[in-house]
Order: structure tokens, then sequence, then C-alpha cells
């Protein structure tokens, strides 16, 4: 709902003469002696003040590689926390509307119903103003043919109990029509609140990334392509060559699966190697990590939650000794990072915008779990 807008009002006096703010200067005097110099000296301190506080507020001391890596690690994987909630908070929009939309078809369903009704009703009220009202005693004393009216008289009380059921059903539409609708106000109420929440995500995680960036565009492009990688990585050049060849892999090279499904999510996985990695993105062309573990297991007919930390508990717990291809393996305290197990001790994940999707080791990363599932 839109807040309304606040009107002021200002209000002057007629009988009270506007002064020029020219014609009020106080009468200027010039400054000698030590009156003078104090204030030259208090106007070089203040500069010389001003200049060192902008200094320091801008300031940017040169930071070596490793130091510029450990900050800008840091970032994304906070950026990667912001990034999971503003998943999560999508993913709860995304079902506030569609259970919005639907309360919504199905009131209005039950308006359309409720209109029918009552036109129903209303053209039996007025059948009977036209019979008019007069006392059954009455009728059947006037009625030339007794036993016809008594005949009536049972049909009209067998109409009046339909018409009591159709008022009654008319009652419940309305109330159930009154209910769907305060139910929608509610639904309509969270999703608000989901869009505040994916509002306040999405600044978090921009701030995160723009922070980050800023720090890697300070180092030259050598430096710059090895920030980012992640401790045990196998470096650029094997990576993309790696990339390169598992893009035509034939199938009889991939890691041999437990079934077909898990088959089909890691052929997946390995044709997404060099994609880019995009905050919020679940495929086809870029993914952030619960992205591509989601799309990799869609591929394949298996439905994932969104965010890591739901993903943790589709399915059962793998202890990190009895890991096998296809299982999902998890990193850090909070559950933001996930990756699709391969075999060997290796993984492929969507890490972070410095590297695409990638072959990696688990050592890399702090392991926190991992599920199966298929």
């Amino acid at each position: 709902m839109r807040a309304a807008a606040g009107r002021v009002s200002s209000t002057y006096r007629k009988d009270v003469p506007l002064v020029s703010a020219a014609h009020r200067k106080p009468r200027q005097r010039s400054l000698t002696g030590p009156t003078a110099r104090t204030a030259a000296t208090l106007a070089l301190a203040s500069a010389a003040t001003a200049t060192a506080l902008d200094g320091a507020a801008h300031a940017d001391p040169r930071l070596t590689p490793s130091q510029v890596k450990a900050k800008v690690d840091r970032l994304y994987q906070e950026a990667e926390k912001a990034t999971e909630k503003y998943n999560g908070a999508q993913e709860k929009a995304d079902k506030a509307e569609k259970k919005l939309g639907s309360l919504r078809d199905e009131a209005a369903r039950r308006t359309d119903r409720l209109n029918t009704q009552r036109e129903a009703l209303g053209s039996a009220a007025a059948a009977q103003y036209r019979t008019g009202a007069l006392d059954p005693a009455v009728q059947l004393v006037l009625s030339s043919d007794p036993a016809r009216y008594l005949d009536n008289a049972a049909l009209a009380d067998r109409l009046g109990t339909r018409q009591a059921s159709a008022v009654g059903r008319v009652q419940r539409e309305l109330r159930q029509i009154e209910q769907l609708r305060s139910e929608a106000d509610g639904r309509l109420a969270e999703l608000r609140k989901r869009q505040g929440e994916l509002k306040k995500q999405k600044k978090a995680v921009t701030g995160k990334l723009a922070e980050a960036k800023r720090l890697l565009d300070q180092l030259p492009a050598a430096e710059r392509a090895g920030v980012g990688a992640g401790a045990g990585d196998t470096g650029a050049a094997d990576r993309a060559s790696r990339s390169d060849s598992s893009r035509d892999m034939p199938s009889g090279a991939l890691p041999k699966a437990p079934d077909s499904r898990t088959a089909a999510a890691i052929a997946y996985a390995y044709d997404a190697l060099g994609s880019p990695y995009v905050w919020g993105a679940t495929g086809p062309n870029a993914f952030d990590c619960s992205g591509l573990t989601q799309a990799a297991y869609r591929s394949a007919g298996i439905s994932l939650p969104r965010t890591t930390y739901s993903q943790i508990n589709a399915g059962p717990r793998i202890p990190r000794s009895q890991l096998q291809p296809g299982d999902l393996v998890f990193f850090y305290s909070g559950i933001s990072h996930v990756g699709i197990y391969i075999g060997g001790g290796k993984m492929i994940h969507a890490p972070n915008p410095s590297a695409p999707v990638r072959i990696a080791p688990i050592d890399q990363m702090p392991f926190a779990g991992a599920t199966r599932v298929a």
C-alpha cells in the first residue's frame, strides 16, 4: 500500500513586509595585527585537518596479492551466504505469489457460483410475490378443487424446504469466500515481507561483490588470475584444458555413477564446466553453487530445493568415507556452499564470480557434510 503523501502549507502575514537580505548585511571590519595572524593560523590548521581526514577516508594502502586473496575469499564467502538467503527468500516469495494467485482464482470461481445462486433465489422470491401471500386456510376455502390445492400445498412445502436449503448454501458460500479473501490478504502480506527480504539480501550481495571487484582491480592481470580460485585449485591453464576436453568427453569416460539418474546429473554438471558464476542463477548458461546442483538434478528428473541449507536435507547424510559420484558435498559451518562429487576427492561446483564452473578438490574448503539424493 502506498502511504498517502502529506501536504504542508505555509501561512504568511500580509501585514508584515518582507525585508531583503541585502539591506541587512552587517558592516564588515578588516582584520589587522594579532587578530589577522590568529585567523590565518586557524584557517591553515583547519585546512590541514580536513586534508588529513579526507586522506584517511580514502586511504587504500597497497595490499599484497595474498592479502587481497584473503579479503576477496572472505567477501565471496559472505556474499554466498547472502546469496543463499536471497535464494531462500525468492523461493518463498514465489510460493506465496503462486498461492495468492490460486486463492484469488478460487475466490472468483466461488463468487460466480454465489451470484448464480443469488439469481435463482431472487427469481423464486419474485414468483412468490406475484402469487400473493394469502393464508393457506383462506386459499383452501377459496379453492374450487380442494384436492388439487392440497397437492399444490405439499409441492410448495417441498419447494420451501429446497429454497431454505439454497439460502443455507448461499450463506456457506459467503463465509467460504470471506475466508478465502482473508487468507489471500495474509499471503499478500507474506509476499510483501519476502520482497522486502529479497531487496535486503540483494543489497548485501551486490555490496560484497562490488567490494571484491574493487580489490581485484588493484592487482595486475597476472596476479588477479590466481585470486578467487581457492586453496588447492589445479590452476587456470589446467582447468581450461580440462573444461574443454570434458565437453567432448564420451559418456563412457564419465565417472561411474550408481544409477542412470545420477549419471544424468553428473553429465549435466560436466557439460556446464566453464559456465560463468552469476548469483541467483539456475542455468542453463550461468549458475550459482546451489543453482548448479539444482539444475543438474532437475535434468535427471529429480527436484531439489533451491538453497544449500535445504539441499543438505534432501536425502540421507553420507559420511565422507562413503562418498560416491553424484553425492552433494557441502562446505563451511553455515552450509553456504555445495558441489557435486565426481570421485577421486573432486567435485564440480560454481565457485564465485572470479571463477567459472570447474572441477576442484573437496579439500579446498572446510567440509561440512554430504547428502545422497538419488
